[in-house]
């Protein structure tokens, strides 16, 4: 675990003052009209100033809108369904997508850059590092990053879900301390229509709040920006949702204003290697372990042994990550597997080898125990 500074109850806001590299999101419904120039000149102020000793800031943007352009290039009446049709569009409109960004920003001098990325780059660990290497000399010469899915590529199973879910993938990977999550909403809104204007419970607040997205152009609704803040915010990040519409939003933020809905960084945030276990990679089966084991595991980070697994499910090579389930079948960790499912299957239960070593699972550097919820 890494510490952050801890949030002010008085004035929770004013942490953001402090930040350095922020993630913005945006989403294809804001990209539209002057949304490209403001944009561009809310960046180009945020990085004009100046965040406590050592230098100034730095911004990397996910943005959607490649297959929303390609759908009106390729002259299609809606969203088409088909792969093909969603590839086919995304390779037409990503151009499109990229000359309004460098038009926008030239505007203000500042050089952006295109990087493309499909959830099989961030669920290799290789790729994630050279991925990150990369980001690091963009930032460092002072480019601004344009993430996006290559869709054009993309199918389901390297998909990242939406760029919501993307831009928290991205926060350790950049070692983000502010995700801006820009959308066509002023924020979460209570039962009422209301704005909420800071979450600090998102199991207990948040999530019975949020609902799916009603776009027919974008896929993300705000069920996703919700999960999008728990990852990042587990990752150090501070998060805010926005409307895309408000003037100077990115600004407003960092001023402390309040604006949209905040999400406070935990306290001691995951390492950038335990974020990427838990939330980069997809669990390719599930190891259930007794009572025992699970206590273990949750209240003294112990490693998971042979001896405290009843069973497994799903078919995974050493090295794959897997859920970690307790005897009530609530999911408590996530870890990389030292086994196959075969072997894992073979040793449950047993105390030692024939040489006498305890039988290690997953050891305790591979496990991530989940927050509990």
């Amino acid at each position: 675990m890494v510490e952050r500074e801890a949030v002010s109850s008085s004035h929770p806001r004013a942490v953001l003052g402090k930040t350095r590299r922020a993630i913005l999101k945006i989403g294809s419904k804001s990209l539209t009209g002057d949304a490209w120039d403001r944009l561009a000149q809310d960046v180009a102020a945020y990085r004009g100033q100046r965040a406590g000793r050592g230098g100034g800031r730095s911004v990397v943007i996910v943005s959607s809108g490649a297959i929303a352009h390609g759908i009106q290039k390729l002259g299609l009446k809606s969203r088409p369904k088909d792969i093909a049709w969603l590839q086919a569009a995304a390779a037409a409109g990503q151009s499109i997508l990229m000359q309004r960004y460098e038009e926008a920003f030239d505007k203000v001098g500042i050089p952006v850059a295109q990087v493309l990325l499909t959830h099989a780059d961030l669920a290799d660990r290789a790729r994630t590092n050279n991925a990150r290497g990369a980001l690091g000399a963009l930032l460092e010469a002072g480019c601004v990053p344009i993430i996006n899915e290559n869709d054009a590529v993309a199918v389901e199973e390297i998909k990242f879900g939406d760029n919501d879910q993307l831009a928290s993938m991205v926060a350790p990977l950049v070692d983000a301390d502010l995700l801006l999550l820009l959308s066509d909403v002023e924020g979460l809104l209570d039962a009422d229509g209301r704005r909420v204007p800071i979450v600090r419970s998102i199991a207990a607040e948040a999530r019975p709040l949020a609902g799916g997205s009603t776009s027919g152009v974008g896929t993300g609704g705000m069920t996703s920006k919700v999960e999008a803040a728990r990852r990042a915010t587990l990752a150090g990040a501070h998060v805010v949702i926005a409307h895309a519409r408000e003037p100077g939003i990115l600004g407003r933020v960092v001023a402390g204003e309040d604006v949209g809905t905040f999400f406070p960084a935990v306290h001691q945030r995951l390492g950038a290697r335990k974020h990427w276990i838990a939330y980069t990679l997809r669990p390719r089966g599930v190891i259930l372990v007794d009572r025992g084991a699970a206590e273990a595991i949750c209240a003294k980070n112990r490693s998971i042994l042979a001896v405290g697994v009843l069973g497994v499910r799903g078919m995974f090579q050493p090295g794959d990550a897997v859920s970690v389930v307790d005897p009530d079948g609530r999911e408590i960790a996530r870890g990389l597997c030292r086994l196959s499912q075969s072997d894992a299957a073979r040793v449950a239960g047993q105390k030692r080898e024939e040489e006498g070593e305890e039988i290690v699972v997953i050891h305790r550097d591979d496990l991530v125990v989940l927050p509990m919820e």
